[in-house]
């Protein structure tokens, strides 16, 4: 399959500013970028299919680009409903610093800052260099626009999709860059782009977007919707991913597995088959869980996701190191410990209300330290029953769980 159609099979191709790009991306070598603004200190697996479309072309042949956006970070591109909130000059300069070396971690290509550029364009040199080549009509056409034309745009945003623009032609000037691939959200800055080097110029470049990788429920994947999955592994742990990837609904979960894996047609295609056998054995979800995981932290931090996972579904709890507890229960309740007696762990620390209660619990059979049900009130909860002297779980129930910790 060539590289063109191979990219229609995964659902990585949304629009396309020419048919001629078709040949050039199965007969040529080129050069294009892909960016990101500097809204947070990560990526998320929203950027992740985009990112992972510069590591496809890059196997074919072509050479990417990675842009931060620290000039435009400090401008915002405009949402659908309302205006950006704007973030310090300092909080953008550090997220910069850390997306770019996340990018290049990562996908181990060249990164770029548009602020390297931009800084040194005064006021009026990009409204004759570049704002006289852009029409307003032609920027009121955008979608991402007019959707705010009621609502109310700011000058600040509205010259947005100029300064993106800017940015492929001043890469096509100093690094030779034909094509722009971006989530489909950016079509609009990409034509505008087009558009100033074809007025400006007289060249003909390239565009390329990809559809927004959406949840379930239709939702894109993004720190604004509240869903962000981070690809940096100490905001969002291999196991917490690991966890979200499992659980992936069986209609969504073969398009990850084109769109966020490099495994082949003829092997997603098995695992699609074998998967509609028996989704109750979550075959096409334990496979994107791999492929995603090994790609972004490697092997060893899989394992490590599935060890932990499985101690928890068996209860086997006191197996796992202090390190890998404390991924399984970073988000529920915590408090300090103290050396006790059970019944007063549950009570000074609301895990029941009363002694009473307490004693219920525990009678029944309800209460866990460890993975081990425990009957005795008077157990004494010390270090040497802690996860390396530190660390005791205590599951009330079947889900309720809570963590203590010793100094």
């Amino acid at each position: 399959m060539k590289l063109y159609d191979e990219l229609k099979w995964r659902g990585l191709i949304k629009d396309v500013s020419s048919p001629e790009l078709e040949r050039k991306l199965n007969e040529e070598s080129l050069t294009f970028y892909i960016g990101t603004d500097p809204t947070a200190d990560s990526m998320h697996i929203g950027h992740f299919s985009s990112f992972l479309i510069a590591t496809r072309l890059a196997r074919a042949g072509h050479k990417p680009i990675l842009l931060v956006g620290g000039a435009t970070g400090l401008i915002g591109d405009p949402k659908p409903s309302n205006e950006r909130p704007m973030i310090t000059k300092e909080q953008v300069e550090h997220n910069v610093e850390c997306l770019s070396k996340q990018a290049h971690d990562i996908f181990g290509f060249e990164v770029v800052n548009n602020y390297d550029w931009i800084k040194e364009i005064n006021t009026i040199d990009f409204l004759r260099d570049y704002g006289k080549y852009i029409n307003v009509n032609y920027m009121l056409d955008k979608d991402i626009i007019s959707r705010r034309l009621e609502s109310g745009i700011t000058f600040c945003e509205f010259a947005y999709t100029i300064l993106q623009g800017l940015d492929f032609l001043h890469l096509y000037h100093d690094k030779g860059v034909t094509l722009e691939v971006a989530g489909s959200d950016q079509w609009g800055n990409i034509t505008t782009g087009i558009e100033l080097a074809r007025k400006k110029d007289n060249v003909e470049l390239f565009g390329m977007t990809m559809p927004l990788v959406l949840d379930s429920n239709g939702v894109k994947f993004g720190k604004t919707e509240g869903n962000a999955l981070w690809l940096d592994k100490t905001k969002t742990s291999s196991y917490e991913l690991y966890q979200y990837l499992i659980n992936t609904d069986d209609s969504c979960v073969i398009d990850y597995l084109k769109k966020l894996t490099f495994l082949s047609k003829e092997e997603i295609e098995s695992i699609e088959i074998e998967h509609n056998k028996m989704p109750e054995a979550r075959i096409a979800q334990k496979a994107l869980a791999r492929e995603v995981i090994t790609f972004l932290h490697g092997k060893e931090e899989f394992d490590k996701a599935v060890k932990i996972s499985e101690a928890l579904f068996s209860g086997n709890i006191k197996n796992l190191s202090y390190e890998e507890a404390k991924d399984a229960f970073k988000d529920v309740p915590n408090f300090k410990l103290e050396e006790s007696t059970l019944i007063d762990l549950l009570v000074n620390n609301s895990i029941a209300s009363s002694r009473r209660e307490a004693r219920e619990f525990l009678s029944a059979g309800s209460i866990s330290v460890n993975g081990d049900k425990v009957t005795d009130e008077n157990l004494i909860i010390n270090k040497d029953l802690a996860i390396e002297s530190k660390m005791v779980v205590i599951r009330r129930g079947k889900k309720k769980y809570y963590v203590g910790f010793f100094d």
